[in-house]
C-alpha cells in the first residue's frame, strides 16, 4: 500500500508535517484521543482524497455528502457488539462434491447473497484516504465539517507542501468534477520529481563521471599472503596513495568472493550482517603461476584459476582456456576512503599533531619496516621530485577544498539536505563478461526480464522507496532490492552477488569493439571470432566491496550456489498456497462475516482474508478498532470453525502517542532510530506523526517479536498471520519517501548504510514472532513489501502497488520470474490492481493468470468498486470459480514444487532457460514460463486476445495440453486459439503431477483427499515424479521426520511408487482415487501388485483419438509401495 491521493490524519494534527528541514512533530489537535480512551467514542480528522465516488463503502451501503466546499470529516463511533464461534465444518450444501465420492461433513446455511448488497455500495459511498466510509448503521454517528473554498485550498495547499508524494482535497461541486477527474488521472502515476535519478545522486554521477581506461590502481604483488582460508594483497591508489586491501577466498560450491576494504580506516565501514547463512567455507588457494607484474591462482578443485594483473591493477578469472569475467578491466574501480572534512578543525588538527608527532618521534626513534603499501607511496613521492610531506602540507588544503566534487560532504535534495558526516565513502567495480549477450535479476524493476542497456539513460536502482503506482520498463527502484545479477549464454551461467545493503546503482551495456587485447587473444585461443560481451558496473554509497562470483556452470548451479549463501526458500503453510481475499480496507467484523458468506454460497475455495490498517485503533498496530473489530477473537474464531485464516497488518511505523503502550515501550527502551542530533527520529506516516523502531538491533527485534504472543496481541489466535507494509520504510515526510540518510542505527552506523536491510530485519522479527508464539512448532506467514538478498527465508513478497491495466498484468510475470531468480520465490501480484477498477476480462483474466503464480491473492485500492469474485455477472463468477478451482487441484504439485525449491534453491516459477539452457529461443522469453520442471504456462494478457503463440522447448521432447491431452511434438511454436475460459498450460511428456481433484473451502478441508496421478509419457515411454506430504503447517518435516516423500516412475509399462527419502514417515488416509496416463496405447489388461497382498486387476478406459488411459479407483494408500503393471 502506497500514500494516495490523501492524508488520514487518524486523530493527531496534522501541523507537524511540514517537517522539510526535520522530522514531523506530533501535537494534540482535533480528534486526538484522551489518555485511555483512545479509539472509542473519539473523533478522526480526515482530510478526504479524490477517489471514485462509487467505491470503497462496507457492502451494506452507504451515502455521499452532497455539501459543497472542501470536506474534513469528523466521526465518532460507538462500539458494536459480536457474535461467538461457529461448529467446525468444510462443506455446505453450494458446495459440490468431487469425482469419486463425497464431502463427509454436513453443511450449513448462509445468510443472504452479497450481490445486491454489493450494488447498493457501488453506488453509494464516497471515502477519504485510508478512511472507509461513512455508514447509516445505527452504530455510529457523524457529523461533517465544511471549509470555505479559500480555507480548504489553504489546507490543501498546506499538505501539498508538507509531503513529498502529491495528494489532493476533494471539491464537492459537480462543475469541477471532471477537473478532479483529470486531476486524479495525473496523481494516478509515479511523480518522478520526488525520486532521484543518477544525475540527482552525487556518488552515481562522480561515479559514472569516471569513464573507461586505465585504472590508478596497482597490486603489490609482494604483499601477497596466502592463508588457511584466503589470499589477501595490498592495492594502491597511484593518485592517492591509500592502500586498500584486497581477500580472495575460493569457495566450496563453485563460488569465488572478492574483498576489498580499507587498509587503514579512519572508523570501521559498514560490512553486511545477517544475509549470510554463515561464514562460507573457503577452499585452499595455491599459486600456479608468477610472471614480472601478475600472478595465477588455482581457486579449489573446481579448475578455475584467477590471473592478477599488477598494473593497471585487474583479475581475470578462467575455467580451463575459457574466460569467464574480468574485474576492474574497465578501469572503473572506485573506492572513496574516509577522511577529515577538508579545511575542517579537525582536519587541521590532526595535521598539525601529525607532524609534531613526526618530529618528537624522530627524536627518540627509528622508523620501523614499512607496509609495502606505505613503501611504494613514499618512492612514488621521491620519483616525483616531492617529499611525502608537500602532499599533506597546509598550502594544498585550499586547493584540495576547492576541487572538491558538489554534493561530497552535503547534499540536498528537493526540501531535504543530507549532513554527509562521513563525507563520500562510494565504492564501485565493474565486471565484463565475455560471451554473455542476456543477463537477468537485480530485483524489483519493472521490466522485462532480460535486463536491457542502460547506456544514455539511467543505471538501474537499487533503493528501496515506497513508489505510488509504479510506471514500466524502467529502471527506477522500487520496494525491494536484491543485488543479485545472473548472465547466461547457451555455453554456462554465473551470478554476481554484490552485498551491499547502501543504495546502489547498476550500469549495463554490451561491448563488443572494446574488448582488450588480453580478451581478443583469448578468442583466438579459444577458435572463436569478434564474441558478444556484456558490461556490468556497481556503484553504491558507502560500505565495502564485497562480492561473490557463482560459477555454475548451468543454472541449477547457480541456483544453488547463492541459495547455498543466502538460504532458500522458506517451506511456507499450506493454507499460504490457496487464495487470499484482501482489500482496503474490509471495514468491520459484518463486513467480514458477509464477505466470507460469500465465498460459501458461490463455492468459490478460500483460504485467508486480510485486514488492512483501517482495522487497527487509529492506525495503532497490534490493536484493533473498538467500534469496528469490537470482538476480534470471537471473528477469528468463525472463521477457524470454516478452516480459514486471517492477515492482519502490522506496518513499522508507530504513532507517536503517550497513551498507546507500543510507543510508551519502545521510547522508554531507547528502540527508536534516532536523528543525527540524538532523538528519536519522527517522520510523517499513515498514523501521523511516527517513530521507527531501529529493526537493526538484536534486542529490539527480539522485543517485537515478543508483541506477537497471544497475551500481549489481544485478540489475537493461532489462526492470525501478518502483512508488513511500508518497511522501506515509507516516511511521507521525508526525502524520497523515506528515512533521511543521516539518521542513526544500533552500533552508530548511518541508515545511508543499511537502508536496503530494514524491510527485510523487519520480515525477520514478525516471522520470528509467530515462530516463538506458537513455541517454536508452527511455521510462520509473513507477507513483506521491502526485501533484500535473504528475506526469502522468511516468507513471501510482492510487486507492490500495480494498476487494473493490461500491461500491469503482463509485467507481473517477469517481475515474478526476476524474483524467482533471485531466490524469492513466494512471489505474486494484487490480482486485478490495486489502482483502478478492472473490467470484467481484465479480471477474469488476472485471476487466471494468478492461479497459476505462487503467491495468490486478490487486493484493491480504498476507491475502487467493491470486486469480490461474484460481483461480475454469473458467467464471470464462473469463470473465475473454475480458476480457482484449477488452483486448489494443483494444490499437491505446488506444495511438492516448494519444498523441492527449500531443499535445493531452485525457483518454484522459472524462465524457460534454466530447464533448456541452451535453446537460445527462451533466452528473451518472459510471456511463458514453467511451474518447476512438470507444468508451462502461457497466461492471456492481451486484451480481447483470440489466440497467443505459445513455444514448446526441447528437442525429441513432447507436451501435452492439460485440458484437451492433445500431444505436440517439441520444438515448436503453436498458436493457440482461446475463449474467455481459456489457461494455456503444457504438462511436459516424462513428469508425474499430482492433483486433488475434490471441490473443497480451503487446504485445510483438503487433508485426507484422495490423489489422482496424471502420468504424461515422453517419447521413450517413461515419466517420473514425487509428492511431498506432511501436515502443512508445522516444522515436524524438519525437526522429527514427520513427513513422506513419495516418488512415481513409469518405465517398462509399470508406474511403481516408492519412498524418495526413506528418513521420512507420516501417517494419512489418502489414496490413490485415479490414475490418468497421457500418450498410451491400449493394453490387453491392468494389473495392480501391492507391497503386501495379492495382485488385481483394475478398471480402465481408453480414448484412441487422445491416447488417454484412465484407470479407476486402484484403492492403494499413497504413502504405500506398489506398481501397475499394462499388459
Amino acid at each position: 500500500m502506497t500514500m494516495a491521493s490523501a492524508l488520514t490524519a487518524a486523530g493527531s494534527s496534522p501541523a507537524g508535517a511540514a517537517g522539510a528541514q526535520g522530522p514531523a512533530q506530533s501535537s494534540p489537535g482535533a480528534g486526538s484521543s484522551p489518555p485511555g480512551k483512545a479509539g472509542r467514542g473519539a473523533a478522526s480528522v480526515e482530510l478526504l482524497g479524490l477517489g471514485s465516488e462509487r467505491s470503497g463503502g462496507p457492502l451494506r451501503g452507504g451515502h455521499s455528502p452532497s455539501t459543497p466546499g472542501w470536506v474534513v470529516s469528523a466521526t465518532s463511533t460507538q462500539a458494536a457488539g459480536g457474535s461467538g464461534g461457529a461448529r467446525a465444518r468444510c462443506s455446505s450444501p453450494a458446495w459440490p462434491t468431487g469425482p469419486g465420492g463425497t464431502d463427509s461433513s454436513s453443511g450449513g446455511g448462509g445468510a443472504p447473497g452479497l450481490a445486491g448488497r454489493c450494488g447498493r455500495a457501488a453506488g453509494g459511498s464516497a471515502t477519504g484516504l485510508r478512511g472507509g466510509s461513512s455508514s447509516s448503521s445505527s452504530s455510529s454517528s457523524s457529523s461533517r465539517l465544511v471549509l470555505s473554498a479559500s480555507a480548504g485550498a489553504r489546507a490543501c495547499s498546506f499538505f501539498l507542501q508538507s509531503l513529498t508524494t502529491s495528494f489532493m482535497c476533494r471539491w464537492r461541486p459537480a462543475p469541477l468534477l471532471l477537473l478532479g477527474a483529470l486531476l486524479l488521472g495525473a496523481a494516478l502515476a509515479v511523480d518522478r520529481s520526488n525520486f532521484k535519478t543518477c544525475e540527482q545522486s552525487s556518488f552515481c554521477r562522480r561515479q559514472r563521471s569516471l569513464q573507461p581506461g586505465r585504472s590508478p590502481y596497482r597490486a603489490l604483488l609482494e604483499s601477497l599472503q596466502l592463508g588457511p582460508g584466503a589470499a589477501t594483497l595490498q592495492l594502491v591508489n597511484e593518485a592517492t596513495k591509500v592502500p586498500l586491501l584486497l581477500e580472495l577466498s575460493g569457495l566450496r560450491e563453485n563460488t569465488t568472493r572478492i574483498r576489498i576494504r580499507e587498509l587503514h580506516p579512519l572508523r570501521p565501514r559498514f560490512e553486511v550482517p545477517d544475509v549470510l547463512l554463515g561464514e562460507p567455507q573457503p577452499e585452499p588457494l595455491t599459486v600456479t603461476g608468477r610472471e614480472e607484474g601478475s600472478l595465477e591462482l588455482a581457486l579449489g578443485p573446481g579448475g578455475h584459476r584467477l590471473l592478477l594483473t599488477a598494473k593497471p591493477f585487474r583479475m581475470d578469472l578462467l575455467r580451463g582456456r575459457r574466460l569467464l569475467a574480468s574485474i576492474n578491466a574497465r578501469g572503473l574501480l572506485v573506492f572513496e576512503p574516509l577522511r577529515p572534512r577538508p579545511g575542517s578543525f579537525s582536519d587541521k588538527v590532526s595535521s598539525s599533531l601529525g607532524s609534531l608527532w613526526d618530529k618528537l618521534r624522530s627524536l627518540f626513534y627509528s622508523d620501523p619496516p614499512k607496509e609495502p603499501a606505505e613503501e611504494e607511496a613514499a618512492a612514488e613521492g621521491q620519483e616525483g621530485g616531492e617529499g611525502t610531506e608537500n602532499t599533506d602540507s597546509q598550502s594544498e588544503k585550499p586547493t584540495e577544498e576547492a576541487t572538491e566534487e558538489p554534493g561530497s560532504w552535503e547534499e540536498t535534495f528537493k526540501t531535504h539536505t543530507d549532513s554527509k558526516p562521513n563525507g563520500p565513502t562510494s565504492v564501485g567495480l565493474d565486471f565484463s563478461l565475455p560471451g554473455f549477450e542476456h543477463v537477468y535479476g537485480i530485483p524489483e524493476h519493472a521490466d522485462n526480464l532480460r535486463l536491457r542497456t542502460t547506456e544514455g539513460g539511467d543505471p538501474y536502482r537499487l533503493y528501496n522507496l515506497d513508489v505510488f503506482q509504479y510506471e514500466l520498463y524502467n529502471p527506477m527502484a522500487l520496494y525491494g532490492s536484491v543485488p543479485l545479477l545472473l548472465a547466461h549464454s547457451a555455453r554456462s551461467t554465473l551470478g554476481l552477488f554484490w552485498l551491499n545493503a547502501a543504495e546502489t546503482w547498476v550500469d549495463i551495456s554490451s561491448n563488443t569493439a572494446g574488448k582488450t587485447l588480453f580478451g581478443k587473444l583469448l578468442d583466438y585461443m579459444q577458435g572463436g571470432g569478434e564474441t558478444p560481451q556484456t558490461d556490468v558496473r556497481w556503484m553504491s554509497e558507502s560500505g565495502v566491496i564485497d562480492v561473490f562470483l557463482l560459477l555454475g556452470p548451468t543454472p541449477a548451479a547457480v541456483a544453488g550456489q547463492y541459495a547455498a549463501l543466502t538460504g532458500t526458500q522458506a517451506l511456507p503453510p499450506l493454507f499460504a498456497l490457496g487464495y487470499h481475499q484482501s482489500r482496503w480496507n474490509y471495514n468491520d467484523e459484518e463486513d467480514v462475516a458477509a464477505v466470507e458468506r460469500g465465498f460459501e454460497e458461490h463455492a468459490i475455495p478460500c483460504d485467508v482474508l486480510w485486514l488492512d490498517i483501517e482495522h487497527a485503533d487509529g492506525k495503532r498496530y497490534f490493536t484493533w478498532d473498538p467500534s469496528k473489530f469490537p470482538q476480534p477473537r470471537a471473528m477469528l474464531e468463525r472463521l477457524a470453525a470454516k478452516k480459514r485464516k486471517m492477515v492482519s497488518i502490522v506496518d513499522p511505523h508507530i504513532k507517536v502517542d503517550s497513551a498507546y503502550r507500543v510507543h510508551s515501550e519502545l521510547r522508554a527502551r531507547g528502540f527508536y532510530v534516532k536523528t543525527k542530533d540524538g532523538g528519536d527520529y519522527e517522520g510523517w506516516c499513515w498514523p501521523g506523526s511516527a517513530a521507527y523502531p531501529d529493526f537493526t538491533n538484536p534486542e529490539m527485534r527480539a522485543w517485537w517479536a515478543s508483541m506477537f504472543a497471544y497475551e500481549q496481541y489481544e485478540g489475537s489466535t493461532e489462526n492470525l498471520f501478518t502483512w508488513n507494509d511500508m518497511n522501506e520504510p515509507s516516511v511521507f515526510s521525508g526525502p524520497e519517501v523515506t528515512m533521511h540518510k543521516d539518521a542513526v542505527h544500533h552500533g552508530g552506523w548511518e541508515h545511508r548504510d543499511l537502508h536496503n536491510l530494514y524491510g527485510f530485519y523487519v520480515q525477520m522479527a514478525t516471522a520470528e514472532g509467530q515462530i516463538q508464539r506458537s513455541g517454536g512448532r508452527q511455521r510462520p506467514f509473513v507477507l513483506s513489501r521491502a526485501f533484500f538478498a535473504g528475506s526469502q527465508r522468511y516468507g513471501a513478497v510482492w510487486t507492490g502497488d500495480n494498476a487494473a491495466e493490461w500491461e500491469h498484468l503482463k509485467i507481473s510475470i517477469p517481475m515474478c520470474l526476476s524474483f524467482g531468480l533471485a531466490g524469492l520465490s513466494f512471489c505474486g501480484a494484487d490480482v486485478g490492481g490495486f489502482f483502478k477498477n478492472p473490467e470484467p476480462e481484465l479480471l477474469v483474466r488476472w485471476y487466471q493468470a494468478g492461479a497459476f503464480q505462487p503467491f495468490f491473492r486478490a487486493h484493491a485500492h480504498l476507491d475502487t468498486v467493491r470486486r469480490e469474485p461474484w460481483l461480475f455477472g454469473e458467467e464471470n463468477t464462473a469463470l473465475i470459480r473454475a480458476a480457482l478451482r484449477r488452483r486448489y487441484a494443483l494444490l499437491p504439485f505446488w506444495y511438492t514444487a516448494f519444498y523441492r525449491c527449500h531443499r535445493h534453491g531452485l525457483p518454484v516459477m522459472r524462465p524457460l532457460w534454466m530447464e533448456y539452457p541452451e535453446d537460445t529461443t527462451t533466452f528473451a522469453m518472459d510471456d511463458q514460463y514453467l511451474i518447476d520442471r512438470a507444468l508451462l504456462v502461457h497466461p492471456v494478457t492481451e486484451q480481447g486476445a483470440r489466440g497467443v503463440q505459445v513455444y514448446l522447448p526441447g528437442k525429441g521432447e513432447v507436451w501435452y495440453d492439460v485440458d484437451s491431452h492433445q500431444k505436440h511434438h517439441a520444438p515448436q511454436t503453436l498458436y493457440v486459439p482461446v475463449t474467455m475460459s481459456s489457461i494455456p498450460v503444457y504438462q511436459r511428456g516424462g513428469t508425474v503431477v499430482p492433483r486433488q481433484d475434490r471441490v473443497r473451502r480451503s487446504t485445510e478441508c483438503m487433508k485426507g483427499d484422495p490423489f489422482t496421478l496424471y502420468v504424461a509419457l515422453s517419447p521413450q515411454g517413461t515419466a517420473e515424479g514425487d509428492l511431498f506430504l506432511d501436515d502443512g503447517q508445522s516444522f515436524d518435516y524438519a525437526t522429527a521426520a514427520r513427513y513422506l516423500h513419495r516418488r512415481f516412475i513409469f518405465a517398462g509399462n509399470t508406474l511403481t511408487a516408492s519412498s524418495a527419502d526413506p528418513r521420512g514417515s507420516f501417517e494419512t488416509p489418502a489414496w490413490v482415487e485415479r490414475v490418468v496416463i497421457l500418450g498410451a496405447g491400449k493394453p490387453a489388461a491392468v494389473v495392480l501388485r501391492p507391497a503386501a497382498g495379492p495382485e488385481a486387476r483394475l478398471d480402465f478406459q481408453h480414448d484412441a483419438e487422445t491416447s488417454v488411459l484412465t484407470l479407476r479407483k486402484p484403492g492403494v494408500p499413497i504413502g504405500a509401495d506398489w506398481a501397475i503393471v499394462l499388459r
